[in-house]
């Protein structure tokens, strides 16, 4: 086949071919390489790019190939991987000045399993700095533009992942999820995303922003790219305490039409004044396409929802006050070099390092924490949390999954919102219990807005590890719409 076919084509699409040799896997990889080179100076999706090793990986790939070896469906995909996920002997960045020439010793659990199943890293993803933002506007290393329209954000904080498959520079991505990450830029970037369970991939070589709520998960054309692609990195790994999962997901029942029997709960109250009425309009006809497919819907009140942002940013903003204290100047990162002592040291370096919005959460995060504030701001997050994994357990006790939108608006212009943090926050509404409950959701893209031409997505909630019925309802919904299969202006 013509390479420049691969343009219209999944990753499992590419991986089969690669597999009957109909394509070599240097073909596949220089082929991307080039749209990256082409199409990055305008997007700025992709900050360090691994030309050499990305070719020499993909000649060794297809001699494991050739030989005979059954390594996996994706073998010889090339992806694109967030730059806060470690990669040995590529430079990442957390998108931070911080940590402008940082370059890991190891490979995160997640990429150690990808890499050993056969995929080629072309590079590493814009993104939000240390993952603190929601349009890629906070990256030390400039703006990433949404290849739909480069006057709007592409979402964040795994803006540079979503926009560059959109852009065609990979074929799929790899981001991480703390309170919405992978699922909003997906539904900017017309993409389909999973936020896994938490405990299900391991978070071992992910820089930390806040432990108790990061995910490394997948975003890709179609939702089964993304299934095979979670296949790969789930699993157990002792080197992460929070890792819970025994054996890697099983998809292999998912890829059903049928959703007869399937019970799907639509919080009404997620529907109001707050959200735009085209993105209302778009998502309650997807649920009518999934009604359409057997699926039983109904109506019913999620109690709680006001206040899952100012809990979510207490928690987050209190863990990645301890976790980015280890930025400090002295054992590795960035070290102003005008200092007299100790103590000044520490000041510069962070001042200096650290942009303005990790700066905003650092402090938030230690102001919480506080001597006088724990109990009143900290202790009671943690409780709204309990009460919020509780509402959805009670959910999930009458509905398969829950239906609900990913943001109130699709994407907006860059410049729009970043002067003002609350409204920013605050378009989190959708996502971020998701990530307080601890469990699983898929994004996917269900129309267009008439007013700016751009994406709307929505999202498939479902209880603890129930990825593969999640991934079943947004299959047959792709196998019956084409909204996935829509491209910007690229």
């Amino acid at each position: 086949m013509a390479v420049k076919e691969l343009r219209a084509l999944s990753a499992v699409e590419i991986g089969r071919l690669i597999r009957n040799r109909e394509v070599s896997c240097k073909e596949v990889t220089k082929y991307y390489l080039g749209e990256i080179n082409n199409n990055n100076g305008n997007i700025n999706a992709v900050l360090t790019v691994n030309e050499e090793e990305a070719v020499k990986t993909a000649e060794s790939i297809q001699k494991r190939i050739n030989n005979g070896e059954n390594i996996s469906p994706l073998a010889g995909v090339p992806v694109i991987v967030k730059d806060n996920i470690c990669t040995k002997g590529i430079k990442t960045t957390a998108a931070s000045k911080m940590l402008e020439n940082f370059v890991p010793p190891y490979s995160s659990g997640a990429m150690e399993k990808l890499e050993k199943a056969g995929a080629v890293v072309l590079g590493k993803a814009n993104m939000d700095e240390f993952a603190m933002g929601g349009s890629t506007e906070t990256s030390y290393f400039g703006i990433t533009k949404n290849p739909w329209n480069m006057e709007y954000v592409p979402g964040g904080s795994s803006g540079g992942s979503a926009a560059a498959v959109a852009a065609n520079m990979a074929p799929y991505a790899l981001g991480s999820d703390t309170g919405g990450s992978i699922r909003q830029p997906c539904a900017f970037c017309n993409l389909t995303g999973i936020k896994p369970t938490y405990g299900s991939v391991s978070r071992y070589g992910l820089m930390a922003y806040a432990s108790s709520l990061d995910q490394i998960g997948p975003i890709g054309k179609n939702v089964q790219d993304c299934a095979e692609i979670l296949t790969l990195i789930s699993g157990t790994d002792k080197r992460d305490s929070t890792s819970v999962m025994e054996r890697p997901f099983d998809f292999s029942d998912s890829y059903r039409e049928d959703l007869k029997g399937m019970k799907i709960g639509i919080p009404i109250n997620y529907f109001g004044s707050g959200i735009n009425h085209e993105v209302r309009e778009k998502i309650l006809a997807g649920a009518g396409v999934l009604r359409g497919l057997g699926a039983e819907l109904q109506e019913f009140e999620m109690p709680g929802i006001e206040y899952a942002v100012p809990a979510y940013y207490i928690v987050a903003c209190a863990e990645a006050s301890s976790n980015l204290s280890r930025y400090d100047g002295i054992k590795y990162g960035f070290r102003s070099k005008n200092v007299k002592d100790l103590r000044e040291t520490y000041y510069k370096s962070r001042s200096e390092g650290f942009g303005s919005e990790a700066k905003r959460r650092i402090m938030l995060g230690s102001f919480v924490l506080s001597s006088g504030y724990f109990d009143a701001y900290y202790k009671k997050a943690l409780q709204v949390r309990t009460m919020i994994k509780e509402n959805f357990n009670k959910a999930f006790e009458k509905y398969d999954m829950i239906l609900s939108p990913v943001s109130p608006t699709a994407a907006y212009k860059i410049g729009e919102q970043i002067s003002d943090p609350l409204a920013m926050y605050m378009a989190d509404i959708y996502t971020v219990s998701v990530n307080l409950a601890g469990i699983p959701a898929v994004a996917l893209p269900c129309g267009i807005c008439d007013e700016n031409n751009m994406p709307v997505g929505m999202q498939l909630i479902g209880n603890n590890f129930s990825e593969p019925a999640l991934v079943k309802a947004a299959y047959a919904f792709q196998q019956v719409t084409n909204f996935h299969k829509r491209g910007g202006i690229l």
